[in-house]
């Protein structure tokens, strides 16, 4: 059941979460709503949003805005410039010698005994995206920001390897409190650039992450509830912006067995798209429970109403990254052809994966249409009282 479960006689104010979801590249569709957002507020306004929670790529954005929640205006104008002039040079190597030395040091590791270090297991070296996160972003904000009330929390969620459950490690006001769930759990920390890191590991794809005992990859693995860290946070109002595609996720146009890239990109799809919807149907029976409730009548135990609004995109991010497939360099596709990405095929798997400027450009701009097509349902949700 989605619930809020802060302590027993702790201060409770009506609050507004915003959560982004995982995607890898799709993630920048999530600065072009930030952006329409921007246009309600003034340039000196405080973030809207009191609690930020993502996983996987939505993580790493979430984070960048706790930073900067003192000027809501400042944060979405330094994601947008760093999405809007990506490289995959700046995630992963993408140089033939950087290709190489990787994919021979995975070969080597798996030719070491058990009990000797092995690498994880990775399709790429995403080392170039932990010292473009050290040097963006300002973790000592975030303690800034939640000292002076601007901000109540910021959670990361990870899946962990070694126990199978989902881990969300928060940093917020002192008054809240972990809590544990079947398979899901929300624990103090301050985070770092290795809890992002470990949120967007996209299993396959870029390396497991150790945070002290523990191995933790992509946050949307095993996240049963994504809404439940906004609303164990104290939610009252959430924004969800998602990156579920239009459509069905069939595959057509072809007349052989898929290849790797087609399944795997399924496989992503459904990893990041379904659990949230799952969750949204429950909040809704949730919400039309209480609604019911005869006047006087207290709900049970902490549950209350809280009001939602989920933004997808209107495109198909799959047929926009067929479309920029060449805009890789040159050893980048030599290395997807193998899993069978190529000038026709593989584009769900692929639109994860393409860090380049022309694609990320123009998900921002798909992100910024949908939003700006929802702008009495934001102006609802974020300015009424």
């Amino acid at each position: 059941m989605v619930s809020s479960h802060l302590s027993s006689g702790q201060p409770y104010h009506p609050t507004t979460a915003l959560l982004l979801t995982g995607g890898g590249a799709r993630a920048a569709y999530q600065v072009g709503v930030l952006l329409a957002i921007s246009k309600l507020y003034q340039r000196r306004d405080h973030s809207p949003f009191q609690i930020l929670c993502g996983s996987s790529a939505g993580a790493i954005n979430a984070t960048a805005l706790a930073c900067d929640s003192a000027c809501f205006h400042l944060g979405v104008k330094r994601l947008d410039n760093v999405w809007r002039h990506f490289s995959s040079g700046q995630v992963y190597r993408s140089d033939w010698a950087g290709i190489g030395r990787h994919l021979f040091s995975q070969l080597a590791s798996r030719w070491r005994a058990d009990y000797g270090y092995q690498r994880p297991v990775s399709l790429f070296d995403n080392h170039p995206l932990r010292q473009l996160l050290t040097r963006l972003v300002d973790f000592r904000r975030i303690d800034r920001n939640i000292s002076r009330g601007i901000l109540r929390a910021v959670a990361v969620t990870a899946s962990s390897y070694t126990t199978g459950q989902s881990l969300t490690f928060f940093q917020g006001a002192a008054y809240l409190r972990p809590w544990q769930r079947a398979k899901r759990h929300g624990q103090r920390a301050l985070l770092s650039t290795s809890h992002l890191l470990a949120s967007s590991a996209i299993p396959f794809v870029f390396p497991s992450v150790r945070i002290h005992q523990h191995y933790y990859g992509d946050g949307s693995i095993n996240q049963l509830a994504p809404l439940s860290p906004a609303i164990h946070l104290g939610a009252q109002r959430l924004l969800i912006v998602g990156v579920e595609q239009p459509g069905g996720r069939g595959v057509t146009g072809i007349d052989h067995h898929p290849s790797s890239a087609t399944i795997a990109g399924h496989l992503l799809d459904t990893v990041f798209a379904d659990t949230l919807q799952s969750d949204l149907e429950r909040l809704e029976r949730i919400n039309r429970t209480l609604r019911h409730l005869p006047d006087g009548v207290a709900p049970a135990g902490d549950l209350r109403p809280i009001d939602c609004l989920l933004i997808n995109p209107s495109l198909d991010f799959s047929a926009i990254a067929q479309r920029h497939y060449r805009a890789l360099p040159r050893p980048l596709r030599a290395l997807l052809r193998v899993v069978g990405i190529n000038d026709d095929y593989g584009g769900s798997l692929l639109s994860y994966l393409l860090f380049e400027r022309s694609y990320t450009q123009e998900l921002i701009q798909c992100g910024f249409d949908d939003a700006s097509a929802r702008h009495h349902d934001l102006k609802a949700l974020l300015l009424d009282p």
